[in-house]
């Protein structure tokens, strides 16, 4: 499916980009050519107005001395071509042939006046011509047309080198588009890809979760069904499935936690908290939890307020999950001890354990959902591999930082830092 993602994103990146650089190269190229034909023109227009001044003066003086269907051919000096002109041609007012340099044209002048694109046969030519007709008036009064022509070469040859410089640029830059629009596409994909297999892996994980708590209930609410049963047995399979269906809401509520608290936690949400006065009240608590396993709890607290913007309920709970981690895994005669720092930016707290420790291998997946350390942390001391997940999610959304260090066999201490208020 993301391969088929990517090369569609590629595709239309490439169509994209190759119809917008192409359509870039064509208007290039027709600016070029058109600014190139331009200066042609002007350049041949200027010829035959030096031309046609060469002549003017003569055909005006025989005009008034003959009629013009009467006025005879012109001396060879009243035409001089120009070295860039292929021919050149007179017609008089009546558009009749007067006087030419060149191949023989016909008779009658046919063509508009104006400039005009027109392959080289008429003058013996294996290229295009470019010809002007052009008119010629004197006090107002019209003594003829002027005709030459001229090579395109001029213009052409620079446009042929273009066009082989296009057709080995283009194609690449088509190419190197694609890699392009592939490299985008999959970078594109990796994050939806990563959140996609992490959807997965969860959902798996929550599926392998439920299905053992949903396979107790069922099995313990078939044998309570069978006649005749035993109350008392009864009363046990029954308390059992109490007990799987309120760890299995626990779970639940694990997952909608995690689902529902995703990303940074809005400013209205938070508010300003002394951190102190908000552990003291569940300390005692712990102290006697601890007792029952017989640990020593030790608390280092500052004897003045220290006021974090924050979510109340969700950094207790967070606080909170440490700590239950540390009873869950500390042996008896262990000690667990919390502490608050103050620091010129942030709050620390810390959670010190002389539990089992966590190998090497496993800290850097620690904070993942589901995750447990293999033999030593399975749900069977009471755990879902949620907690430390949920803490780090509760303290990235306030803008914290979590972090462990640990020593197999030797114990951990959890450190969170939250910043401070001003």
């Amino acid at each position: 499916m993301f391969s088929r993602s990517r090369q569609n994103l590629a595709r239309w990146f490439t169509l994209s980009m190759g119809s917008v650089f192409l359509v870039f190269v064509a208007l290039f190229y027709l600016r070029e050519a058109r600014d190139r034909l331009q200066v042609f023109d002007r350049t041949l227009l200027n010829i035959s107005q030096i031309m046609a001044a060469n002549v003017e003066e003569i055909v005006y003086q025989n005009q008034r001395q003959l009629d013009l269907e009467n006025v005879p051919i012109l001396g060879s000096d009243a035409i001089r071509l120009d070295t860039e002109v292929l021919f050149a041609r007179w017609y008089t007012p009546k558009k009749q042939l007067l006087q030419f340099v060149g191949p023989i044209p016909p008779p009658k002048l046919k063509d508009k006046s104006g400039f005009e694109t027109i392959p080289g046969e008429t003058a013996n030519y294996t290229g295009r011509l470019r010809q002007l007709t052009l008119p010629v008036y004197r006090e107002g009064k019209l003594l003829g047309y002027l005709q030459i022509a001229a090579s395109l070469a001029p213009v052409e040859a620079p446009l042929r080198q273009l066009q082989l410089f296009l057709v080995i640029v283009v194609p690449s830059m088509l190419i190197s588009i694609t890699l392009i629009g592939w490299f985008l596409g999959g970078a594109a994909m990796q994050p939806i890809r990563q959140s996609y297999q992490q959807l997965q892996q969860f959902t798996a994980d929550a599926s392998h979760e439920l299905r053992a708590p949903l396979a107790g209930i069922v099995s313990n609410a078939q044998v309570g069904l069978m006649e005749p049963i035993d109350p008392k047995e009864q009363t046990s399979r029954l308390q059992t499935i109490s007990q799987v269906a309120e760890s299995m809401g626990v779970l639940i509520a694990h997952l909608l936690f995690l689902a529902r608290n995703e990303g940074k936690l809005p400013p209205e949400a938070l508010r300003s908290t002394d951190l102190v006065s908000l552990l003291q009240p569940f300390l005692e608590e712990y102290h006697q939890q601890t007792a029952i396993k017989n640990l020593t709890f030790s608390s280092n607290l500052p004897d003045r307020p220290l006021i974090v913007k924050v979510e109340p309920d969700l950094i207790r709970q967070a606080i909170i999950n440490l700590l239950s981690n540390a009873c869950r895994y500390t042996l008896s005669g262990g000690k667990i001890e919390l502490s608050i720092i103050s620091q010129p930016r942030w709050v620390v707290i810390q959670v010190k354990d002389t539990g089992i420790g966590i190998g090497e291998e496993d800290l850097p997946r620690i904070f993942d959902r589901f995750y447990r350390v293999d033999k030593v942390r399975t749900s069977q001391t009471g755990g879902f591999g949620l907690g430390l997940a949920i803490t780090q999610q509760i303290i990235t959304a306030h803008n914290g930082q979590i972090s462990v260090k640990s020593t197999l066999g030797k114990g951990s201490t959890f450190e969170i830092r939250l910043p401070i208020s001003r």
